[in-house]
């Protein structure tokens, strides 16, 4: 009697569990195709954006120019170039979407989206760039500069007063030699109304506390676990092109939802034993009757 109870349990369980995969299944699927369609759009939006940035490229800067004529172009064309369209809500404006970046006044004279400009134009010049936040004793980002990889060394370059940061007798400076006070003083003293709170003290590559709760402490945990874990890694386009950000999401949640499709047509077949559409042996025999050549009788 007891044997008999328990498979009245069982089996009024199963079609439970049948019903509930299948509206998983179904919900994965279309969160599938819904993420692929993203993916095929993002790629789209990212290769138009590079197509207009290299456009951008043949237009200020030489041919055959070396890395630091390169920097120097792209500098003087933010520093002199064609009227700039202004406006009245800048607030509205796409920070990180490069074609509004480098065509409105107002976020060329903002260091955030002039970083964001100099680094999409200099990494579509073919060259090694990345951002670079100065902090205050608090971890609060008080600027953002770029730094670019000239003979070797990564130079600072800052896009907003247009100018690559440079000591008395105008050698090219490091982050590491503006920590020097007397360096940092020389390099600035020819750059109008530069404010000496702008140091190199403290400084990082990506600014976790912005997360939600403070970042979760992450930034301990990452030193910790991998130390100048955000310098091993170019962070800089994932922050500065919304583009690529949507392809690289778009690509991990494809990535993500069919092993997750794997794994439940593992559970299907092993466990609950129901059939389900098998969409690589369907496309196999569709495949297989598009290129069979009719019999004739």
């Amino acid at each position: 009697m007891a044997i008999d109870n328990l498979r009245v349990r069982i089996s009024g369980v199963q079609p439970v569990r049948q019903s509930f995969f299948r509206v998983f299944w179904r919900s994965v699927n279309l969160a599938l195709v819904v993420s692929a369609l993203m993916l095929v759009y993002s790629a789209g939006w990212e290769y138009s954006v590079r197509r207009y940035l290299a456009g951008f490229d043949e237009a200020i800067i030489p041919t055959n120019a070396s890395p630091e004529q390169r920097v120097e172009a792209i500098l003087s064309w933010m520093r002199s170039g064609p009227p700039r369209s202004t406006e009245p809500n800048p607030a509205g404006l796409a920070a990180r979407d490069p074609e509004t970046t480098l065509n409105y006044q107002q976020l060329l004279s903002v260091c955030g989206t002039a970083t964001n400009a100099f680094l999409n134009l200099a990494r579509s010049a073919d060259l090694q760039v990345r951002r670079l936040l100065l902090l205050s004793p608090d971890r609060r980002a008080k600027h953002v500069v770029a730094e670019a990889l000239l003979d070797g060394r990564w130079i600072i370059v800052d896009p907003t007063y247009r100018v690559v940061m440079r000591d008395a007798k105008g050698e090219m400076l490091t982050r590491k030699q503006l920590q020097n006070p007397q360096t940092f003083a020389e390099a600035t003293a020819v750059i109008r109304g530069y404010p000496p709170e702008y140091s190199y003290e403290k400084y990082a590559h990506v600014r976790l506390a912005r997360l939600p709760l403070d970042g979760l402490r992450l930034r301990p945990l990452l030193d910790a676990i991998v130390p100048r874990w955000d310098e091993k890694l170019d962070w800089s386009l994932l922050l500065e092109r919304e583009s690529f950000f949507v392809l690289t999401m778009a690509a991990v949640m494809t990535l993500f939802l069919l092993l997750l499709r794997m794994l439940l047509g593992w559970y299907a077949d092993q466990r609950l034993h129901v059939p389900r559409f098998r969409l690589r042996s369907t496309l196999i025999r569709a495949g297989a009757a598009f290129f069979t050549t009719p019999e004739i009788k």
